[in-house]
């Protein structure tokens, strides 16, 4: 009686063969991802910094033009200002989701008046350095990086 041998599987060589097919072709696709990444972190802030203006600006137009202090932040546009000067008609919460950190984890940044855009507030996400200036910061002045 002969008994035939069937071979099923995969050799060594063919595996390793595979292995090496899918580290290439990561080796290629990944950084290309990491760059979007960053590229769409960049967007996502400047579509948050563009919704918060907006924000700011209906609650001016609620307030008789007035924005929120620098002191009161852009948190008044999710809970009515307890400090001087009190929003007299407030009718927040004016994000209904909160205030946003920014995609790298960080707060955005709120100055009124503003030292860039002095007749109204300055409002910028440090980028992703989280540190401010260092030429990546996105900002509601010039052409949004500073």
């Amino acid at each position: 009686m002969v008994f035939k041998r069937h071979d099923t599987g995969f050799t060594l060589v063919e595996l390793l063969l595979v292995i090496i097919i899918i580290a290439t072709l990561a080796a290629i696709v990944v950084p290309k991802f990491t760059g979007r990444s960053e590229e769409a972190r960049i967007a996502a802030a400047k579509a948050d910094i563009s919704t918060i203006e907006t924000q700011l600006d209906i609650y001016a137009l609620d307030n008789l033009d007035k924005y929120p202090t620098a002191e009161q932040g852009i948190r008044a546009l999710v809970e009515k200002p307890t400090t001087p000067p009190e929003p007299k008609k407030w009718k927040g919460p004016y994000l209904k989701k909160g205030v946003p950190a920014d995609p790298w984890g960080n707060e955005y940044k709120y100055l009124y008046p503003g030292t860039h855009n002095k007749s109204s507030f300055d409002l910028w996400s440090m980028g992703p350095d989280g540190q401010d200036g260092g030429g990546d910061d996105l900002s509601n002045w010039g052409e949004g990086v500073e």
